[in-house]
């Protein structure tokens, strides 16, 4: 048996397989997200793991027997947060999340002062990333910065409250900046650019590799015959690849949740920072990966739902199919935006809005609007030598067809549709605790049943086509009008 810990930004999702990969059980925990001021995001580090015990709880309450023969355990989560500790491995101060924009001037410090972070890091310095975070501490909170002890992301704090281990992967170390990519390992300059050393990192170990295993405590609480290792584990997105079988070079999926993300793996360190594409490590060992990412997919459809006092189901539902797309065009920068353009200050907006404009109007347009981006984002990838022919969708605006069906055509893709729902990184982190408690990679990573396979449709690849020249003329004329 096999536990995947998914620690999500709104929820920890627990779920148990056995060693055929059928799923046994899941349990989740909600979160809650702070904002004290405009374009902060933060997150209190223990209500991860009171969320974590909750879903276990009931993991061992409903599946004891399994429960018991549980042998390896995965983690994945949100990256780039940063988790501040102290000596006694107690946090600072609340987590600084993904989705926190308060140190955009920091980026461009660093940036200048610091090339490697664009060569090693292989990345643009953003405000969503984990080094400029820290860098915004030092200056804002020197005396918070002068009692950090560890950094952590937040799926290694729950880690190190499973296992007692300061430890990390690849692919979410790769989010911080700190790391240089290539190597798979920390660098030194990177570091030093922060006021940080490799003293204040965890150990670095492959996402498929074990970390340590379960306190002796937690393995009595929840029922584990024996103490279940512990894998390095993954980020999101790349523990979602995981879960959905995209490590072969050239393989990817497009994820619609809270951000919306186009991914694919690579056998080399591809980036192209001159586009914000972001190249990490994968979770598994000698891969490496491109993400295109936006901010604002489902977040976006959410909005919407709430302006409007529906739910996006009933949203998606009135609208039906498409045959084209809408004459109302939405930009989805609720939050900026990170790939092509790297800008945290550009905001969305709806174009084309007349008498006639209703509310399918307008739900069509956010669809096509997060499409569009997603678009930029496959150019982006393009530019750094990237081809993909088919992904396979993941989160949950995946539940969306008709959403599905503008992207496969937008795009030219074949979108793969999983039979079994929306668990691609929480399967991803037990896949990757499979492998690391038999110590084998082999047959751990195949691709699930698909339910429905979308091919583009010519007509509506064309219309697509042009409409998404003319949605990307909006935003260079926004940005020269001062927006």
């Amino acid at each position: 048996m096999f536990i995947g810990l998914d620690i999500g930004t709104s929820s920890v999702k627990a779920i148990l397989l056995d060693e055929n990969q059928k799923l046994i059980a899941q349990a989740s925990s909600g979160l809650t997200v702070q904002r004290p001021h405009a374009s902060w995001s933060e997150q209190d580090p223990e209500s991860w793991w009171t969320a974590c015990e909750a879903a276990m709880d009931e993991l061992a309450a409903a599946k004891p027997a399994e429960m018991a023969a549980v042998k390896g355990i995965g983690l994945s989560g949100h990256m780039h947060g940063a988790t501040l500790l102290g000596a006694d491995d107690k946090p600072l101060r609340p987590c600084i999340l993904w989705n926190d924009g308060r140190s955009a001037a920091q980026c461009t410090d660093l940036e200048e002062r610091e090339p490697k972070f664009l060569s090693l890091g292989g990345n643009r310095v953003m405000p969503g990333f984990t080094a400029p975070k820290l860098q915004w501490v030092r200056e804002n909170e020197p005396d918070i910065f002068a009692k950090t002890a560890k950094v952590l992301l937040p799926k290694d704090y729950v880690r190190l409250k499973l296992t007692g281990e300061h430890a990390g992967d690849m692919s979410d170390s790769a989010g911080t900046l700190w790391l240089d990519v290539a190597k798979r390992d920390w660098s030194e300059p990177l570091l030093a650019a922060t006021g940080l050393t490799r003293d204040h990192m965890p150990r670095l170990v492959e996402g498929s590799e074990a970390s340590g295993t379960v306190r002796p405590e937690l393995c009595s609480r929840w029922g584990f015959a024996g103490a279940p290792v512990v894998a390095g584990g993954g980020g999101d997105n790349a523990a979602s690849a995981c879960g959905v079988g995209a490590i072969a070079p050239g393989t990817g999926f497009v994820s619609l949740g809270t951000s919306g993300v186009l991914f694919v793996s690579n056998d080399r360190f591809s980036p192209n920072v001159d586009n914000a594409v972001h190249a990490f490590c994968h979770a598994v060992p000698d891969t490496w990966h491109q993400m295109g990412v936006i901010l604002s997919a489902t977040d976006s459809l959410n909005w919407l739902a709430g302006t409007l006092g529906q739910t996006p189901s009933a949203l998606t539902g009135a609208l039906g199919s498409v045959s084209g797309p809408s004459d109302v065009l939405f930009l989805p920068y609720l939050g900026g935006e990170r790939t092509p353009h790297n800008d945290v200050g550009i905001r969305a907006g709806f174009y084309g809005i007349s008498h006639g404009t209703e509310a399918s109007s307008l739900t069509h347009a956010v669809l096509d609007g997060v499409a569009f981006a997603l678009k930029d984002c496959m150019d982006a990838l393009a530019v750094a030598g990237t081809r993909v022919e088919r992904v396979t969708a993941v989160g949950g605006g995946s539940r969306s067809t008709v959403w599905l069906e503008i992207i496969a055509s937008l795009l030219n893709v074949v979108v793969d549709v999983p039979a079994d729902g929306d668990f691609g990184a929480s399967l991803g982190a037990a896949r990757l605790g499979q492998a690391a408690a038999t110590g084998s990679l082999d047959g751990v990573f195949a691709q699930p049943p698909m339910r429905l396979s979308i091919e583009p449709n010519p007509t509506l690849t064309r219309a697509y086509g042009d409409a998404h020249a003319r949605w990307r003329t909006l935003y260079p004329a926004l940005k020269q009008a001062g927006f």
